[in-house]
């Protein structure tokens, strides 16, 4: 299975929160401290649960967000 990595840009996330919704394994949520523009940004919580699957780097309407994925060692 690909293990995956998330990066968030918290300057340009505005805490949609699309990504947490539309993550199937349920590694983002809101930070509990905002970013200069006032938002509450996302940050991984569970980053050791990503897949890398992208489906958060997609789905972001700001570009916030970048996924790394590598496959496991067999």
């Amino acid at each position: 299975m690909a293990k995956g990595s998330v990066e968030v840009d918290s300057i340009r996330c505005k805490g949609c929160s699309i990504c947490i919704e539309i993550c199937p394994k349920k590694v983002l949520g809101l930070s509990k401290e905002s970013n200069p523009k006032g938002y509450y940004f996302v940050r991984p919580e569970q980053a050791e649960e990503c897949t890398g699957c992208a489906m958060c780097a997609q789905m972001c309407p700001d570009v916030a967000i970048k996924v790394w994925r590598q496959a496991a060692a067999q």
